[in-house]
């Protein structure tokens, strides 16, 4: 199940950057232009037997495409084996799904497409109202708010020390989205993890590039992504922990 809508998440990922239509043509090599036929578009079965390889061209397949397809698969295994099948388990499905497409079109285009963000805002908050949903509908409002208008501020503060725009649009819906979600105190877990690890691997970057001192712009969604899926699955725990650790939770 994963594995199939991970093949549409492929998809979503090349076309949507590009203003494309997700619906029509159908599937093509982005080499040859020669339509993919279904017996060549079965989630990772087809690369392994093409052996990588466009049956008509011959030219090498991204392999990102069966990475997105394996992760898909891996994902809802792992919120269905996490959270049950309930309104939870698919809650944890569809936001891992779209946490896929997001880190891949952020990290190459630097966008997060509001088709994603926005109603994703509605349906976290919608999901909320469901029994056995990851949080109950006053988080998911709170959340709301809390992840679109700190991210705006921290935005608009960004811009006016630097003079130029440190946090995206995109990253403030985005945020929003992951609040309705998860509620604010996952959110707040998440903005922590994702600048953690963005600084880490950002310094990294910088140290191995060779770019000291040059300006070097890294998005900030994939870490977003990152930081949201520790949090969702052991948000709680690490928080439950944070409070034992400074003697507020027993």
């Amino acid at each position: 199940f994963g594995t199939i809508f991970g093949s549409f998440i492929n998809v979503l990922i090349y076309r949507l950057p590009r203003d494309k239509s997700i619906v029509s043509p159908p599937s093509s090599c982005p080499r040859c232009g020669s339509r993919i036929e279904f017996y060549d578009n079965i989630p990772l079965l087809s690369y392994i037997i093409l052996g990588g390889k466009c049956r008509r061209c011959g030219q090498p397949i991204s392999i990102r495409y069966p990475a997105v397809e394996l992760l898909a698969g891996l994902l809802a295994v792992a919120a269905i084996y996490r959270f049950g099948l309930n309104a939870a388990g698919f809650e944890a499905v569809l936001l891992s799904f779209m946490f896929i497409a997001i880190f891949f079109i952020d990290l190459e285009f630097t966008i997060i497409p509001d088709v994603f963000t926005i109603p994703g805002m509605v349906i976290g908050l919608g999901a909320s109202l469901l029994p056995g949903s990851l949080i109950g509908w006053s988080q998911s409002l709170v959340g709301l708010l809390v992840g679109a208008i700190s991210f705006f501020l921290v935005g608009m503060l960004g811009r006016l020390l630097f003079r130029k725009e440190a946090l995206g649009f995109g990253d403030v819906k985005f945020a929003g989205m992951l609040g309705a979600f998860l509620g604010w105190q996952s959110l707040i877990l998440t903005l922590i993890l994702a600048s953690f690890l963005g600084s880490v691997i950002g310094i990294a970057i910088i140290v191995l590039s060779g770019r000291k001192g040059k300006s070097t712009y890294i998005p900030f969604g994939p870490f977003l992504v990152a930081g949201a899926l520790i949090a969702m699955y052991f948000g709680n725990t690490m928080i439950r922990a944070y409070l034992h650790l400074i003697g507020v939770y027993p």
